[in-house]
């Protein structure tokens, strides 16, 4: 009999996303951890295996449609002896997707503004086979593979604890279950923010009414600022933000990076012979950051309205800017990691960030973050709080300025540095706390390395 192939859950949190490209097209054949497709989500694009074997008799949503729901029927897939045109006809009208316009053509005319979207926690999701919903009414999260494995060997799988990412049940999940044992279970780390209250601001024709018509251009938001500006709301909104500035002095710390990269071994890569690492202040902003919270571990916390949550390790998201918009990929367990290894993960984190490659579980969760706009020449700002952190650090530039020592004028590098805490979770004291060992670390730069 035909089978469906539905657009999946990247992530915990995804609704919908849009489907960029078709790797395969009608009537070719596929097999199990075949690529069929490319999906966006608000911050990556990801590859979408095939979990069966057959014949792709139907693609129902075109390459390039938006706003694809999860769970919807994107394409049908015809079982090996089936008649492929037989199994595309019976699954009958499938809901039809919008396609991707060209953006002239999609954004509102001033005359008839689009009235504000709503919020998508008010959206009904659709209960389908491929998500189960456990008996609490939550979704199960499971892998296209693992999801086939227990439908055939008809195990449920909100009774599954999810070893994959974020708790998803994947495959060793599902046939561990089928042996009467149980795979190692990992927190669920879902990332979510208390919901607010949707803003109400100026609509769209009220704004437009106020410029002249044919003075401006209207540009359609794409998920990445949508999403950007409704975590922001969400977290100006629900956070009570509190701010904590200092000033650190980093000759030292300058004078010992320019000693790690010249003792730098050279590889060889298609380039020629480069060093094996190239460290950068952001690098040891970043160590220094994962170290501090480990000496201050009462500060390396996520709140939530029953429990603190105590994070044993510190896992420092870094904000990465692309174009329309930013993310911030993790490094995970940065406090155990050398400054070389801190240097060419995030070269590679970046990279696929600026790529859209990235991973949900790869920009998802962490326990702090480091937004860094120095290269700018910012002397210093305060960071939007991104939840579930409690805190996020915003380094400003160094440069020279006028220091009194012992009673002398002395010149020195320095930078500024603003924490901003989430007061219910981090006190004022113990912010202090966090950013005084932050300091001795950055001017102490030796003890990074012991």
């Amino acid at each position: 009999m035909p089978i469906n192939i539905t657009m999946p859950a990247l992530s915990p949190t995804m609704e919908e996303g849009n489907l960029a490209k078709w790797l395969v097209k009608e009537g070719d054949k596929v097999g199990p951890g075949d690529v069929i497709a490319e999906i966006e989500t608000d911050k990556a694009t990801m590859e979408v295996e095939a979990v069966d074997e057959g014949t792709v008799a139907k693609i129902v949503v075109p390459a390039g449609t938006e706003g694809v729901k999860v769970n919807a029927l994107i394409a049908v897939l015809a079982e090996e002896g089936e008649d492929a045109s037989a199994a595309a006809k019976s699954e009958g009208e499938a809901p039809k997707a919008e396609a991707k316009q060209d953006k002239a053509e999609a954004a509102p005319k001033p005359q008839e503004a689009a009235a504000p979207e709503k919020p998508k926690q008010q959206e009904a999701k659709a209960d389908a086979p491929a998500a189960p919903k456990s008996t609490s009414g939550e979704r199960t999260f499971a892998s296209p593979l693992a999801r086939r494995i227990a439908k055939d060997s008809g195990i449920e799988l909100s009774s599954i604890n999810g070893s994959g990412p974020y708790g998803r049940v994947v495959k060793a999940d599902v046939e561990a279950a089928s042996k009467g044992g149980a795979a190692k279970s990992a927190p669920a780390d879902k990332g979510t923010a208390p919901t607010a209250a949707p803003v109400k601001g100026m609509s769209d024709e009220a704004v437009l009414k106020l410029f002249e018509e044919g003075s401006y251009e209207l540009i359609p938001h794409d998920n990445m600022r949508k999403t950007i500006a409704r975590r922001l709301v969400e977290a100006k909104s629900t956070v009570p933000h509190f701010y904590l500035t200092l000033d650190c002095e980093i000759d030292a710390l300058l004078s010992l990076r320019k000693q790690i990269n010249d003792a730098a071994p050279k590889v060889k890569t298609e380039k020629g012979e480069e060093p094996a690492y190239k460290v950068s202040v952001n690098d040891m902003v970043i160590k220094a950051m994962a170290m501090a919270l480990k000496q201050v571990p009462d500060a390396n916390v996520s709140w939530t309205e029953g429990a603190m949550v105590k994070h044993a390790h510190a896992d420092v998201g870094v904000a990465v800017s692309i174009p329309g918009g930013l993310i911030t990929p993790i490094v995970r367990k940065a406090d155990e990691k050398t400054l070389s290894k801190i240097a060419n993960e995030m070269k590679d984190l970046a990279g696929r960030a600026r790529s859209r490659k990235l991973k949900p579980e790869e920009y998802q969760g962490g326990t702090t973050a480091v937004s860094n706009l120095g290269m700018f020449g910012i002397k210093d700002f305060a960071a939007v709080i991104n939840p579930p952190h409690a805190t996020i650090l915003a380094v400003g530039a160094g440069e020279e300025r006028a220091v009194v020592k012992n009673g002398e004028i002395k010149v020195a590098n320095v930078m500024s540095v603003t924490l901003s805490t989430d007061h219910r979770a981090v006190d004022g004291a113990l912010g202090a706390e966090l950013l005084a060992a932050f300091k001795r670390l950055i001017e102490n730069p030796m003890g990074m390395l012991v």
